[in-house]
């Protein structure tokens, strides 16, 4: 049995779990956007669990990545560190997308 869920179905169950705080609105846009182009290009449908997704899912900064991960020589006042830490974030995850001013992607 099956039951599609709309954007608002989607951001209601982080709502309606507690975890309204783990992603940004737009982070949460991000994620149900990912999932649903998945769905539509692989013809795999992908059952909703939110706690898997906070568990799995990471909203941060650029320059947060860098600091959480360690990066060394990077400027955190680099105009360009948007790309950079999408790049370097690709080189070792999946990526989901990004906001305006956060990365979203798989924990790694």
């Amino acid at each position: 049995m099956k039951k599609t869920i709309s954007l608002h179905g989607f951001v209601s169950a982080f709502t309606e779990m507690g975890r309204y705080d783990q992603f940004s609105l737009e982070g949460l846009k991000v994620i149900y956007k990912f999932i649903t182009d998945y769905e539509s290009e692989s013809s795999q449908e992908i059952g909703l669990d939110v706690i898997a997704i906070c568990c799995e899912v990471v909203e941060s900064t650029p320059s947060q990545i860098f600091v959480d991960y360690d990066v060394t020589g990077i400027d955190l006042k680099d105009p360009n560190l948007m790309a950079k830490a999408f790049e370097y974030l690709e080189s070792k995850t999946i990526v989901l997308g990004q906001t305006e001013t956060t990365i979203i992607y798989n924990e790694f």
